[in-house]
């Protein structure tokens, strides 16, 4: 059993705020860093336990470098790095499963810790063939290109229900944290989350049959909002085509084009 882990850091347990990804590099080193170290190690401990024989996780925060390499689990390879190829990420048609650890929900959700999609401080908003969309269904675009389902996410509630809706009820999620605004919410305790999430791993690989690769028709007709006008300013045409001060189309013939967007 072959499994294709995505991580990002937002939805990790314990974190609240920006701060912590990134935007306060002290906070970052001391605690984002090592809360996505501790939540990937207990996933790694459940898949291993539920049968999973090799197992690749890929560094997809931010521009990379966000692992820790004394806390990685032996139990599992690691694909990062400041020159990460995408949008593949090490991964290939040869996995049987994949799992996304650490999601958020898309730009807008008032309950949706730390939502954004692709970047907060541009505050772009994506919609893929007329449906608003954020990076849960980005990244299941580009695993099920390689025909490989998801069958489990983690993150906060808002996270997980958007989950639920793009891929279906048999997917596992746990949900270790409920927004009450965007850098606000009920923390389940890691400790705590450590163990939801290893029995979720345990339970997940389960379900690979039950869970289908995601798929959209293509070619898809893509639009991106850019709701800050200081970045909307500095976009220019870059792939897609302008259609007014914050608004850029384009038309994919395969889910890897769409991060070029």
């Amino acid at each position: 059993m072959k499994v294709f882990v995505a991580t990002d850091m937002e939805g990790v347990s314990g974190i609240s705020t920006f701060a912590q990804c990134g935007r306060d590099p002290d906070l970052y080193q001391k605690e984002g860093r090592p809360l996505l170290m501790a939540d990937l190690h207990a996933l790694v401990e459940g898949l291993l336990e539920g049968g999973a024989t090799d197992i690749v996780i890929s560094d997809g925060h931010a521009s990379g470098c966000n692992f820790i390499p004394q806390l990685m689990h032996p139990g599992a390879r690691y694909f990062t790095g400041t020159e990460r190829p995408r949008p593949a990420g090490g991964l290939d048609r040869t996995f049987d499963a994949a799992v996304l650890l650490g999601y958020h929900a898309m730009n807008g959700t008032e309950t949706g810790m730390m939502h954004h999609t692709q970047s907060s401080m541009a505050e772009t908003k994506y919609w893929y063939g007329g449906i608003e969309s954020g990076e849960i269904v980005q990244s299941a675009l580009v695993i099920g290109h390689f025909d490989v389902p998801i069958v489990m996410l983690t993150g906060d509630v808002a996270c997980c229900e958007e989950a639920h809706h793009f891929l279906g009820d048999d997917i596992v999620t746990v949900a270790v944290k409920e927004g009450w605004s965007r850098q606000c919410g009920v923390l389940i305790a890691p400790e705590k989350a450590h163990e939801m999430i290893r029995e979720g791993a345990i339970e997940c690989l389960q379900r690979t049959d039950a869970c289908t690769p995601f798929k959209m028709d293509f070619p898809l007709e893509a639009k991106m909002v850019i709701q800050n006008p200081e970045y909307a300013e500095k976009r220019g045409e870059h792939l897609g085509k302008r259609i007014n001060d914050n608004t850029w189309v384009a038309t994919f013939d395969s889910p890897l084009d769409i991060y070029g967007f």
